[in-house]
């Protein structure tokens, strides 16, 4: 990666690292598995779509949407006035419940906190990442040093952010057992964040029955990774009013008919 675009921040950072995951009884290695920091992502999409004329305004809370007699989307209400516009994409991960509600909208959806921590910094000792499906904990090494150790959501739902210890005891005690050595680290930190999950753990990238809205949800832990795939797929939705081929199975509408998209088995830790 050139190193002068990377400092523009229009490409994030991003390290070329071998992905490990593993069980009890047998193990997968992904050498072309990378890690990229999701601050640098977020920042390097924010500055790419500002240099194309994206107007981005931070601190709005969204606080309801309008519809016009005809149903259809005609505003969004914000804490900073209210925007005109015919068409919404709501891509709000955990909170997509809470927007959709707004235009009376009920989700096919459960939200479910989910936990990480990063430990004292230490030396380069750890240059993989590595992902256990059996006992659900992942660790790798940041850039800094800390070991970043997460595993699965937390088992009730809820919007709450300020994290459990028996979860983050648990996940500690799952890297141990995969790694005795670093017992004898500190934990720094660890913070939660709320993602949302499908009943068949595949997300949904579709137009809704609200003409002008669209939405962007369910990923539950792996949406950071599919950022540019469905960021493709519901700008094409949005611009056309239809479907890409890729995510027309993706609707709202398969969890009436029964067309589900079963990836619980992909959707663990490993995801």
């Amino acid at each position: 990666m050139d190193d002068a675009r990377r400092g523009e921040g229009i490409l994030p950072a991003a390290r070329h690292r071998p992905v490990a995951a593993i069980s009890r009884s047998r193990a997968a290695l992904q050498r072309r598995g990378g890690v990229a920091r999701h601050d640098a992502v977020a920042w390097g999409y924010a500055r790419a779509a500002s240099g194309l004329g994206v107007d981005i305004i931070q601190n709005c809370a969204v606080t309801g949407i309008r519809r016009d007699p005809s149903g259809a989307v005609c505003a969004v209400e914000t804490t900073r006035g209210t925007i005109g516009t015919r068409k919404v994409g709501v891509c709000a991960a955990g909170h997509t419940s809470v927007i959709m509600a707004m235009a009376g909208l009920r989700m096919p959806l459960e939200s479910y906190p989910l936990q990480a921590l990063v430990s004292e910094p230490l030396k380069p000792v750890f240059p993989c990442v590595v992902m256990s499906n059996t006992i659900h904990a992942y660790v790798s090494q940041s850039d800094k040093g800390e070991l970043v150790i997460g595993g699965g959501t937390d088992a009730y739902v809820g919007y709450g952010q300020r994290g459990s210890l028996h979860v983050t005891a648990r996940t500690v005690e799952a890297v141990c057992e995969l790694f005795p050595i670093f017992r004898r680290l500190r934990m720094l930190r660890n913070w939660g964040g709320i993602v949302d999950v499908t009943p068949d753990r595949s997300p949904i990238i579709a137009k809704t029955a609200v003409p002008g809205l669209y939405v962007n949800c369910g990923w539950g832990t792996g949406g950071f990774k599919a950022t540019p795939g469905s960021a493709h797929l519901f700008a094409w939705t949005i611009a056309k009013d239809e479907p890409h081929p890729i995510n027309a199975p993706f609707t709202i509408e398969r969890f009436r008919d029964g067309n589900l998209i079963d990836e619980a088995a992909a959707a663990a830790v490993a995801h």
